[in-house]
């Protein structure tokens, strides 16, 4: 047969998404018989469109599922259509796809109740107890197709996460979402599914651009920081924008969560402009705080966890990773080669001194370090900064956050104090200082959960003033408490020395001469601690560690020391000391195993009176 022999009879084959408006009377049409009665049989020209051949227009006997020609005789009023059986030994065949309108996603809202086509990437692929929900994202947004062939059956197998693809169908609304009603779903050809990939990366890379918008703060150290900001602004937004899962990892003290947080509203808010399920920004979205300033293994394991069901069952993209006030450490490099295994890329936001090795599993590093900064500018306000970047819209819920981060983590650069001034209307020093004690409070007993409504709360984001005033005012009451009872027990205990170098180390066990496994814990206890001895001896070096029996916590003032090379050097020169840690430059901690922490200590109060005392 010669397809293209101009005497050749026309015969139409109807796709699965047609209806009655793609039937035309006088056409020859492809069909499959359904049925049989006494006056003829039922013919289905595709699943959604059927006809009555009279049993006086049929022309042999037929079994059902048959496949038959038939030519539409009539199309009544109420929508039956007549049909009779035709015998054609040459034709040609000629698909016909639902008369539709190619539509970026943001016109959805106006399409409700018309057939549309869309074109874009899958994104997601959901299966149901009913229909499989497929999520597609083009150059505009995101928007959910409910495609059904039967309750709980995969609708579509061929199609894949990330395939580009056709999608036919009716704008719906359903519980006040947009949904798109799928008749039809192509995977488009290599060619055409290039150019529209092409079309769609274009878009997205201008459409995840940050606005160019003026820091919070005239800070040298922080306009430099801004290419770099900018980057991971970007990486952010287009992550949302083509809905791949973001987690988002910080130290759980008042400082990380401050920067987490920031990023966490401008992300949400994001996420809920952009289109999808409403409530997408919960599996699209994931804040987690860590114990340890750093990405240890347990994080990683945790996060690989969740993202590997999440990708086998929900049919999610495997996530970016942020990290924030953690990140930027050699210790971090063990949890980063195993999250190179399934690609997950990260981008860093942290205040710690890098160490450069870790840059090679990066996509975007954000650390004043790099520009000749230091630990002063804190994570909170890299992190409300970048924030910003992410979505403008949220700064006024944010741009108290980098004045409590400064004040949480005893910040001395001059960004505290314009921070400071920034909100000192609404949020002066002081009630700084109590919220970022109730947010360490509160993290406390949180233990690995973000809080997410509480901590909004302690924030004062949710705008309820008045229950912000009393949660602050209670949780503060027991902080307090309970230092001061932490402190009456500790204090007599605290052996003071006289360094060669004229520092004064004062020595405390928190395992034996602390309350355990309560608030505060051994790190704001030393911390603690600390601030007292610092205020009793004003003007003078002051170093602080608290130890148990298998770790160190340092604070100094006036005692210019560099604690991550302290520890690199005692790994070196105490074989068998299992020592690991890390932190600022003048905080942080040290892990060592128990049967060698006299032989460590000894070794790290010699460095602490080799180092260099400022004049205060």
């Amino acid at each position: 047969m010669q397809n293209n022999d101009v005497n050749d009879v026309l015969v139409y084959r109807l796709g699965t998404g047609c209806d009655l408006a793609d039937v035309a009377e006088g056409n020859i049409y492809q069909g499959k018989v359904q049925g049989f009665a006494n006056f003829g049989m039922f013919v289905q020209l595709n699943d959604r469109i059927k006809g009555l051949v009279h049993k006086t227009n049929m022309k042999g006997d037929h079994k059902e599922r048959d496949s038959i020609l038939v030519r539409v005789r009539q199309i009544r009023p109420n929508g039956n259509i007549d049909l009779e059986e035709v015998t054609v030994q040459v034709y040609q065949v000629q698909n016909v796809e639902r008369k539709s309108t190619t539509v970026r996603i943001s016109e959805l809202s106006t399409k409700v109740g018309k057939t549309v086509a869309i074109e874009g990437e899958i994104a997601q692929i959901k299966q149901t107890s009913g229909p499989t929900i497929f999520t597609v994202v083009d150059e505009t947004g995101t928007q959910n197709a409910a495609a059904f062939i039967e309750a709980g059956v995969r609708a579509y197998p061929e199609a894949e996460l990330g395939d580009i693809v056709k999608l036919i169908g009716e704008v719906m609304m359903r519980n006040n979402q947009l949904q798109i009603e799928a008749d039809m779903l192509t995977i488009l050809s290599e060619d055409e599914a290039a150019a529209v990939r092409a079309r769609i990366e274009k878009a997205l890379d201008l459409r995840s651009e940050p606005e160019d918008i003026p820091l919070l703060v005239n800070s040298d150290v922080l306009e430099r920081l801004r290419p770099e900001m900018k980057k991971v602004a970007k990486i952010i937004r287009k992550a949302v924008f083509t809905s791949q899962p973001i987690i988002l990892r910080h130290h759980a003290d008042a400082d990380g969560i401050c920067s987490a947080v920031a990023i966490e509203q401008a992300v949400v808010a994001l996420i809920r402009e952009s289109g999808g399920d409403f409530d997408a920004d919960y599996f699209l979205f994931k804040r987690a705080p860590s114990k340890a300033p750093f990405y240890e293994i347990e994080d990683i394991t945790r996060d690989l966890d969740f993202s590997t069901k999440d990708h086998i069952r929900y049919g999610q993209k495997m996530p970016l990773v942020l990290l924030t006030d953690n990140g930027s450490t050699e210790e971090d490099e063990p949890a980063y080669k195993i999250a190179s295994v399934y690609d997950i890329p990260f981008v860093v936001i942290d205040h710690h001194h890098p160490d450069a090795t870790i840059d090679k599993y990066l996509q975007a590093h954000v650390n004043p370090y790099h520009v000749g900064g230091d630990f002063g500018i804190t994570a909170g306000m890299l992190g409300t900064e970048v924030a910003r970047m992410i979505n403008p819209k949220i700064e006024p819920l944010i741009r108290h956050l980098p004045a409590i981060a400064g004040v949480g983590d005893r910040s001395e650069a001059p960004e505290r104090a314009l921070f400071l001034a920034l909100v000192k209307d609404q949020y002066p020093e002081e009630a700084c200082k109590d919220i970022a004690l109730a947010l360490d409070y509160e993290q406390f007993w949180l233990r690995f959960n973000d809080g997410r409504e509480i901590v909004k709360d302690i924030l004062n984001i949710t705008g309820n003033t008045e229950r912000h005033k009393k949660l602050i005012s209670l949780l503060v009451e027991g902080a307090n408490t309970m230092i001061e009872d932490q402190m009456s027990a500790c204090m007599p205990h605290v052996v003071p020395r006289v360094l060669k170098n004229d520092a004064h180390l004062f020595l405390i066990d928190v395992e034996i001469h602390a309350h355990k496994f309560t608030f505060p814990p051994p790190g704001k206890t030393s911390g603690e601690v600390h601030d007292r001895l610092c205020r009793q001896n004003a003007g003078k070096p002051v170093v602080t560690i608290g130890f148990g029996p298998d770790f160190a916590v340092l604070r100094s003032k006036g005692v210019l020391m560099n604690i991550p090379r302290m520890v690199r050097e005692l790994k070196n020169e105490i074989p068998g000391g299992g020592i690991s840690g890390g932190g600022h430059l003048v905080v942080g901690s040290i892990k060592f195993v128990e049967g060698m922490r006299d032989v460590v200590l000894e070794a790290l109060i010699q460095k602490i009176a080799g180092a260099d005392v400022q004049k205060l």
